[in-house]
């Protein structure tokens, strides 16, 4: 039995329930992971109980990222939102950082990570396993094959610096909402498309209201179960452990779905009559190019910048 420690004593914690909030869709790999992986494990192995709450249903990913700072919500699927207090935790998502999913992964649960923790911590919030939203791409209203087809483009990006510095230097017309803001949106011509991973693409009904997805891979973008710093540091430590290794298996999990559904959701986008670009090499290369500047900024601006993304380079190298 977990147990809190108030005031120098210990206070049995059975009835503790772990609430977990993320704003992917209910069968997404993200809620699936946490569903089948987990809960079972955290309720066989302890007296906690876990509830999820998906698809924004505690609020959007600031409000309850928040939560879990505060304390008033236990867990959360998070992106790197929290970038904004501490711009080392969006170097994962810098442009075209990552090659693979075998690369991020082994660099986020890993070198990368490790680096990164401790400004999680310094926010209120223990980082228990980083897990993939995916390689973004851009859907849209019509066809993207070049540079030029950027210009005019009114690109919906996450409300964060770095998101929208790439999507204007690709040329477009940035504008910023939540993701419960982006059907309607993209349905009434407010922005002509946006850019997620294929699985939040299709899991969140979007390819609905859109006709063609570019697979430019032009971020990675990955997410971490953050867990309030306080009530992990109150559980007893063999109920620290069990969340530890429930986290693990469900982080394990969530990548190999990651990695087995691409395809597959490719394959169910095609079918729902979307076209899927694939850029040449000409217009990848561009697309690159176009990012430099971003990468020359952050390098002049952040001391750690040289150090983390030859770390990065010599993996991908060796």
């Amino acid at each position: 039995m977990g147990a809190v420690l108030i005031t120098g004593q210990a206070y049995a914690q059975s009835s503790a329930t772990i609430k977990v909030a993320s704003y992917f869709a209910e069968e997404h790999p993200q809620n699936v992971a946490i569903r089948e992986k987990f809960k079972p494990y955290v309720e066989s192995h302890s007296d906690m109980k876990v509830k999820i709450y998906p698809n924004s249903s505690l609020g959007d990913e600031r409000q309850y990222t928040n939560g879990v700072r505060t304390g008033s919500i236990e867990m959360a699927i998070s992106g790197m939102g929290l970038q904004t207090a501490d711009p080392r935790i969006g170097f994962p998502e810098w442009p075209f950082l990552f090659e693979n999913y075998d690369q991020a992964q082994s660099m986020l649960n890993g070198p990368v990570g490790e680096k990164i923790d401790p400004a999680f911590r310094k926010l209120g919030v223990e980082p228990l396993a980083w897990t993939a939203n995916g390689f973004r791409v851009f859907s849209s209203n019509r066809r993207i094959a070049s540079m030029e087809d950027f210009q005019g483009f009114k690109l919906r990006m996450p409300n964060l610096k770095l998101y929208v510095r790439v999507g204007q230097a690709l040329g477009a017309n940035v504008q910023t909402m939540g993701m419960s803001e982006v059907y309607p949106a993209l349905e009434q011509g407010v922005v002509d498309g946006q850019d997620n991973p294929l699985a939040t693409l299709y899991r969140s009904g979007w390819y609905e209201v859109q006709s063609n997805v570019l697979e430019s891979r032009h971020m990675f973008s990955p997410n971490v179960y953050l867990m309030n710093k306080r009530f992990y540091d109150n559980l007893s430590e063999q109920d620290q452990k069990v969340i530890q290794e429930a986290s693990h298996q469900a982080m394990e999990m969530e990548w190999q779905l990651m990695r087995d559904s691409a395809e597959d959701i490719k394959q169910k986008l095609k079918a729902a009559g979307l076209e899927v670009t694939e850029p040449g090499q000409q217009f990848h290369d561009q697309m690159v190019s176009a990012m430099q500047p971003i990468y020359d900024d952050f390098e002049q601006q952040y001391d750690w910048a040289n150090e983390w993304l030859e770390m990065v380079r010599n993996q991908t190298e060796s």
